[in-house]
This record gives C-alpha cells, sequence and structure tokens, in this order.
C-alpha cells in the first residue's frame, strides 16, 4: 500500500469509479462533465451541467495555519479552491460564463468562528466580481452552512455549480492524432492574481501537508488530522509553516502560505480559448484528481505523449526531495505544474500560448497525439519514462 493510501485518500479514485460503473454517462459520454438533457424546458438544443466539488482537506492546512499565526486571510483562499473545483471543471466542455453558484458549508462552531464563515462568505462575491472583469458571469445563489460538529472536525467547503448551454458548443474529449498537447502552468502570478501562486491546487494537500510539516503539530492541533492514520505517517516531514522556500529571483515564501496558494482558475483564459476556438478546440482536461495521469480517464483510441512538461515549480520539488513515492505516484498525486491542458491543431498552438501568456499565464506545447495503445506515455521532469493506460 502507498504512503498516500496509509493517510487514508486515493489518487485514482478507483473504489469511487468501481462504484459508478454502469451509471448513464449523460449526453456527452466522453465529456470532462457529465451533460445533461435541458430538463427545466425540454429544449434538444440545450444541455444542462451541475458540478459539486469541496476544498477537500485543504481547510485543515488553512485551520492550522490561521490558528498559528491568526491570519485570518487564508480562508478566502479556501472559498476559492472549491469554487474553482467546480467551475474550471465545467469551462473544459465549454460553459464558461452565467454559472450559478451554490455553498455548502459544515463547520465545528467550537473551533469555526463566525469570523471564518464571513471572510468564506465576502471571498466568494470577490471572486465573482474578479471574474466578471473578464467577462466571466458567475450568479450567486447562496447557500446553506451548518454546525455539524458531531461529523466534522472542523470545516468543510464545498460549493454546486449549475449552467445551461446549446448542445453544439459542447467541447467533448476527443483527440485526434496529429493534434498537439498544449499545457498552462498552475504555477506563477497571473494578471488577476495578487502574489506568487505555487501551483499546488487543492489536491494531494494530505500528502503534502503530512510529507512537508513536522510532527509537533500533531500533538497541537489532532483536530487536523485522522486518528485512525498511523503516527508515523501524521506531520512527518521537516518544516514549520512559516519556514520560507525560495521561489526564485531572490524571493522567499514560507511553507504554509505556499501550500495555501488559492487553485488558481483559468476561468478567464478558457472564456477567451472557447470564443477564438471554439469546436477546433477537440478536448480540454483538467489535471486535478489524478494530476498527469488524469486525461487517461478520457482516451478512447487515441494515445498522448507529454514529454515536454512546463518547468517543476519550487514546491513540487520540494516535495519530490522529501517524500518517499514512487515517480508513477508522484505524477498521479500531483500537477506538478501543469494543471490545464488542451488538445489542438498544431497550427492553433502558437495562438493559444500567446492568449494565456496575455494573462500572465506560463504554457507550451508539452506533447502530441499519435494512435496506438490508449494512455498517457509521460516523461517526468527527471527524464523517466511512466505509463498510465486509459481506464
Amino acid at each position: 500500500m502507498s504512503v498516500y493510501a496509509k493517510r487514508g485518500v486515493s489518487a485514482d479514485k478507483s473504489e469511487v469509479h468501481a462504484a459508478i460503473k454502469g451509471m448513464d454517462q449523460g449526453l456527452f459520454p466522453g465529456a470532462f462533465c457529465k451533460i445533461l438533457p435541458d430538463f427545466g424546458s425540454g429544449d434538444p438544443d440545450h444541455c444542462c451541467l451541475m458540478h459539486a466539488d469541496t476544498a477537500g482537506t485543504k481547510t485543515s492546512l488553512a485551520y492550522l495555519y490561521w490558528k498559528e499565526t491568526g491570519d485570518l486571510s487564508v480562508w478566502s483562499g479556501i472559498a476559492q479552491d472549491a469554487i474553482v473545483m467546480n467551475v474550471d471543471d465545467m469551462a473544459c466542455v465549454g460553459m464558461t460564463t452565467n454559472i450559478g453558484l451554490s455553498s455548502t458549508i459544515g463547520r465545528n462552531k467550537h473551533l469555526i468562528s463566525g469570523d471564518v464563515i464571513k471572510e468564506l462568505i465576502q471571498a466568494t462575491s470577490a471572486f465573482a466580481d474578479r471574474m466578471r472583469d473578464h467577462g466571466v458571469e458567475i450568479h450567486l445563489a447562496g447557500g446553506e452552512t451548518a454546525d455539524v460538529g458531531d461529523i466534522v472536525r472542523t470545516i468543510d467547503v464545498g460549493y454546486t455549480a449549475y449552467g445551461r448551454m446549446r448542445r453544439d458548443e459542447v467541447i467533448d474529449i476527443k483527440p485526434q492524432v496529429g493534434d498537439v498537447v498544449v499545457g498552462f502552468a498552475s504555477y506563477g502570478q497571473s494578471t488577476y492574481e495578487s502574489e506568487y501562486n505555487s501551483g499546488i491546487g487543492s489536491n494531494g494537500l494530505t500528502g503534502a501537508r503530512h510529507d512537508l510539516l513536522q510532527h509537533g503539530y500533531a500533538a497541537k492541533y489532532p483536530e487536523t488530522f485522522d486518528p485512525n492514520t498511523e503516527d508515523e505517517y501524521v506531520y512527518a516531514g521537516p518544516a514549520n509553516l512559516t519556514d520560507k522556500i525560495s521561489i526564485g529571483g531572490g524571493n522567499e515564501m514560507a511553507v504554509g502560505k505556499l501550500l495555501l496558494s488559492p487553485t488558481r482558475t483559468f476561468l478567464p483564459l478558457l472564456h477567451a480559448m472557447v470564443k477564438t476556438f471554439g469546436k477546433e478546440i477537440n478536448g480540454i482536461v483538467h489535471n486535478t484528481g489524478g494530476g498527469q495521469s488524469k486525461a487517461s480517464k478520457f482516451l478512447r483510441g487515441t494515445r498522448l505523449i507529454k514529454d515536454n512538461l512546463l518547468p517543476l515549480p519550487p514546491l513540487f520539488s520540494y516535495i519530490a526531495e522529501i517524500n518517499d513515492m514512487t515517480p508513477h505516484e508522484l505524477y498521479q498525486v500531483y500537477n506538478m505544474g501543469t494543471r490545464l491542458e488542451a488538445y489542438l491543431p498544431a497550427t492553433r498552438a502558437d495562438e493559444a500560448i500567446a492568449i494565456a501568456k496575455g494573462l500572465g499565464i506560463d504554457a507550451q506545447v508539452i506533447g502530441r497525439v499519435t494512435d496506438g495503445e490508449s494512455g498517457v506515455e509521460l516523461t517526468t521532469h527527471a527524464g523517466e519514462k511512466l505509463w498510465y493506460p486509459a481506464s
């Protein structure tokens, strides 16, 4: 059993996929999100999407940092984490504006104050305002906040998103032999971000938190981890939250802040790309759960060769240096700096890269689509060859 699994988490979500096997896959079975009929009006030209997700165990890290430093602002990032895990997935099928959003927050009231709830709600509104500046309309539908200390150790932050679009505008995942794979960076500082982003997103945080942070936090904050986890896997790292590591250019940032970098939204980028390329896009994959292996769940009859990933950001270098994961698991748990990929005709790649760089997002051709056995053939930053078969 992997170290990640021993902490009670799964990178490939095999049990979940087994549970839903055989269920209706919607109007576009190969799409990144399930596409439903237009159940409101029955219009055969339109379809609906609904998506639900949370910030995961990143909330435990935010709680830890808030308690240690008093910095309430980290909760704003948690709101963004949970929002992006919904709206960016929907954007991968072309749903990039007029999105309804509702929150579901469950807290342990003994530990989570009203100030935290206020920060989360205000951050939701602020995120919608920022996206409106880029032509993306998000409509806030309220939500539910419940005090459920009997079942939630600290706080769980989730959102549900809804959208309606034309069926002929849906972007399915059908990469064509000869397409290139354009990768978009999760790290750096985009034009709509206020500070450097480590690129960690909202995946692999259980592993990163326990691999990087030192064991003293276990005794001080037992509410931040599953008591069923073996002690040797709990906060087993070398760092304090406030220890600094280099992020390049002579700059440093605290480990805790790097781990809490809000999940970058690609909504402004995808909104521009959908308007520019439309159905020329042969698929978009958000490399969240599953990391660099994510695309293997959607491939049918084509092979992705990714042998030119974007540079490895400093936080991922640090994680790779100190954890015990095999390269195969490491690249399956973390996005490793490339959290979005699109399959495009080679003639359109430069324009897509230019749109990204205009928003301050690094991008490059990271691979290509070929025929052969379906799956992802990956070359790591260290030059190792990995294989993730289609599933």
